[in-house]
C-alpha cells in the first residue's frame, strides 16, 4: 500500500486501495493507470460479472431477422461483439445503410472494428446519458425500426420504456447473458477504501457471492443510473457516480473525488 493516498471526504479516512469491478486495461496508456499514478493509490481490477454469448441456434428462436431492422441500439462494446457474431454465425451480412445508435463516442468508434465507420450512419449521445442517446434516435425515430441488442437478464429499462413512450418500433435482441463471476479471492480482506461498480449484475455479483455484504465505512461508485439504483436497492449509500456533465466516465468521477482532498503528486 501507498501511504500518500487521497482523503475520503465523506469518512475522512485516507484512500489507498479502489477496487474496479471490471478487467485490467490491457492497454498500459489507460488513464486509470495515470490516476493511480498521480494520486498515489492502489488499483484493483477484478470483473464481477462474465459474460456468456447466446449461440445462434438459441437467438433463433427469437424469430427475429436483422435484415428487417433499419438501425441497432448499442450500449457496450460487449453487445457489439456479439451482434457481429451472431451475424457471422448466421451468415448474415448487414446492410450498409444501417443506422447505430450509441451510448457513447467511445462505444460508436468500437465499431471500427467491424464496419467502415461513416458519421452519416453512426450516432451517439452527447454525455454517455440515456437521456444524450434520446435525443439522437428522437430525430431518426420516425423512419427507422430499431434492433436494441442487450443481454437477456439486463436489458436497460429506461432505454425501453422510452422506445414504448416515444411509440418507436423496435424489437429486443438477446445475444448474450450475464452470470456472476467468482469474487471471494478479491473480497477476502474487504480492505477497500472504494469499489466502483458498472452494471446492476455486478451489484447482484456481490451479493451472490457475499451475501452478508456490509459497506462498513467504504465509498460506493457507480456508472450509470441502473446501476446506482442497484447499489441503492441493495442498502448501499452511491457516492461517486458517473455519467454527468462533468464527469463523463468514471475515471473522470474518480478523478473528481480524489482531487477535493489530495493535490497532483
Amino acid at each position: 500500500m501507498i501511504k500518500n493516498g487521497a482523503k475520503n471526504t465523506t469518512s475522512g479516512k485516507t484512500v489507498k486501495k479502489i477496487l474496479i469491478t471490471q478487467p485490467k486495461p490491457e492497454n498500459d496508456k489507460s488513464p486509470y493507470f495515470e490516476l493511480a499514478r498521480k494520486y498515489g493509490v492502489d488499483l484493483v481490477f477484478h470483473p464481477f460479472i462474465k459474460l456468456e454469448g447466446i449461440p445462434s441456434r438459441e437467438f433463433r428462436k427469437q424469430k427475429i431477422d436483422i435484415h428487417q431492422y433499419s438501425a441497432v441500439i448499442f450500449t457496450s462494446r460487449n453487445a457489439i461483439d456479439h451482434f457481429f457474431r451472431i451475424c457471422d454465425e448466421m451468415k448474415l451480412s448487414v446492410n450498409q445503410d444501417t443506422k447505430y445508435f450509441c451510448i457513447t463516442e467511445a462505444v460508436a468508434l468500437y465499431l471500427q472494428k467491424f464496419i467502415l465507420y461513416r458519421k452519416r450512419k453512426v450516432f451517439y449521445g452527447a454525455d454517455g446519458s440515456n437521456k444524450s442517446m434520446f435525443d439522437v434516435v428522437n430525430k431518426h425515430k420516425e423512419n427507422e425500426r430499431f434492433l436494441y441488442v442487450c443481454s437477456e437478464n439486463q436489458q436497460d429499462n429506461e432505454i425501453v420504456n422510452w422506445l414504448k413512450s416515444y411509440k418507436c418500433e423496435f424489437s429486443l435482441a438477446f445475444m448474450y447473458r450475464t452470470i456472476s463471476n467468482d469474487i471471494l479471492p478479491v473480497m477476502q480482506d474487504n480492505e477497500y477504501d472504494v469499489i466502483c461498480f458498472f452494471t446492476p449484475s455486478g451489484v447482484k455479483s456481490l451479493f451472490d457471492n457475499l451475501p452478508q455484504y456490509q459497506q462498513n465505512g467504504a465509498t460506493i461508485g457507480a456508472f450509470g443510473g441502473n446501476t446506482s439504483k442497484a447499489v441503492e436497492e441493495a442498502g448501499l449509500i452511491v457516492e461517486i457516480k458517473a455519467p454527468a456533465p462533468q464527469v463523463p466516465s468514471m475515471v473522470a468521477a474518480l478523478e473528481q473525488f480524489l482531487s477535493l482532498s489530495n493535490k497532483k503528486k
